[in-house]
């Protein structure tokens, strides 16, 4: 791992930058309302994990799921069809993903410390799964309110819809997931084609055999 020494650190680094975006993805609204994967002007609605109302202070209670389009159409009076608002609802459901992603990507980070050639090859193993599931979310999110911000900006422009800082972290937490496996898997290739070379470069007997290093001499 010597010759692939910096990479290797920098594909870890990278995994630990999508874990701390991936973090901030978790904590966004209501936890934090000025982090929010998408924002609505009229009442300064944040939504995010749930979704936080900032002129009334109030927010929807803790749950796996909810309908942004519902709350969006009774606090903005934006008309949603079945489809959409159903549609959005159960997109929302995927959102326990988020600490899940978090988590895969800080468990391939760890594996990525060792800096050996196990250590790589098993960080590179589960960063596959970490980047999948990002992706998979990011996209889930994407959709979902995409459909709310085309619905509130079309129906209503003193009210736009547009995307928070929320949004932003969790497209870059898949970029750094990706580009972080990619790396740790071609350092963990490339330290064994080091270690083969050098071992083929050893001297050999009549046999084949790697000679064995020479004996110490000791003067006892």
């Amino acid at each position: 791992m010597a010759r692939t020494g910096f990479f290797h650190h920098f594909g870890t680094f990278l995994l630990l930058a999508a874990t701390v975006l991936l973090i901030v993805t978790c904590i966004s609204a209501p936890v934090i309302n000025d982090i929010s994967i998408m924002k609505v002007e009229l009442r300064r609605l944040h939504v995010g994990c749930e979704i936080a109302d900032g002129q009334a202070d109030s927010c929807s209670s803790s749950h796996v799921g909810y309908n942004p389009a519902h709350v969006v159409r009774m606090i903005a009076g934006t008309s949603f069809s079945n489809y959409a608002e159903n549609t959005t609802k159960a997109l929302t459901k995927a959102m326990i993903l988020h600490p899940i992603a978090c988590g895969l990507n800080f468990i391939a980070f760890l594996l990525a410390l060792g800096a050996g050639l196990v250590g790589s090859f098993l960080a590179s193993l589960v960063a596959a799964p970490a980047f999948i599931v990002t992706v998979i979310i990011m996209i889930m999110d994407f959709v979902a309110f995409s459909i709310i911000k085309s619905n509130v900006n079309d129906g209503d422009t003193s009210s736009p819809a547009h995307w928070g800082s929320a949004a932003w972290t969790i497209l870059a937490a898949a970029i750094c997931s990706l580009l972080g496996m990619i790396i740790l898997f071609i350092t963990c290739c490339s330290a064994r084609i080091h270690k083969r070379r050098n071992r083929d470069l050893e001297p050999k007997n009549d046999y084949g055999v790697a000679a064995a290093p020479p004996r110490r001499r000791r003067w006892f």
